[in-house]
């Protein structure tokens, strides 16, 4: 049943920090890694879930073409979640990876977004789509995490509902439990832009 955590083993090392952007070195990044399995406290069934976590804030550094974005974020972000999910009745484990935009922390917690840029063929719907996850950092043991696509659901003008759109650095609490594996959240104040930025 653990076919899932070696998957996202390398994604657990700590990352070597890159330049930041001028103005903020020493500033030191926000982080969030570690790799772990956890269950669902609804819709119990055998399957085996994991996210493995590899990101870093990089303030101001995505830009947007729009009224006040054109600095960036105080909470930009880079790196990867990928994501893993084994079925049990089907045996085949499913994966994709998000590549990450957003990341806001405060001590012990992070919310993180990202693009999905590769999928399995059976989480292709997942293409091009942001997703969200939260990580509470409760220590080894206590750790757990919250994502978008299973807790989320929006109406349409029309009032059709849906998968709800996710914006940057959006996601709910915290809500599954951690069974086997480790997160590190690394807090880091948001900060204003760079001077002359």
């Amino acid at each position: 049943m653990r076919k899932t955590l070696g998957w996202g083993i390398a994604a657990a090392a700590m990352l070597v920090v890159a330049a930041t952007p001028a103005g903020a070195a020493s500033h030191r990044p926000a982080q969030v890694t570690g790799s772990a399995e956890f269950v669902l406290p609804y819709g119990q069934d055998s399957d085996v879930r994991s996210f493995a976590f590899d990101a870093r804030s990089v303030p101001y550094s995505r830009p947007i073409p729009l009224p006040g974005g054109e600095k960036g974020s105080p909470a930009d972000a880079t790196g990867t979640v990928r994501v893993a999910h084994w079925l049990a009745t089907e045996n085949i484990t499913v994966r994709f990876e998000a590549a990450v935009d957003c990341m806001i922390t405060s001590p012990g917690h992070a919310t993180v977004t990202g693009v999905v840029i590769r999928a399995d063929e059976k989480a292709s719907d997942f293409l091009g789509q942001r997703v969200g996850f939260s990580v509470q950092d409760g220590g080894r043991g206590r750790d757990r995490v919250g994502f978008t696509w299973s807790a989320s659901a929006d109406q349409n003008e029309a009032g059709q509902w849906g998968p709800a759109r996710v914006g940057t650095c959006l996601a709910p609490a915290a809500f599954a439990t951690v069974t086997r594996g480790n997160y590190t959240v690394r807090h880091a104040e948001l900060t204003a832009p760079p001077e002359g930025h």
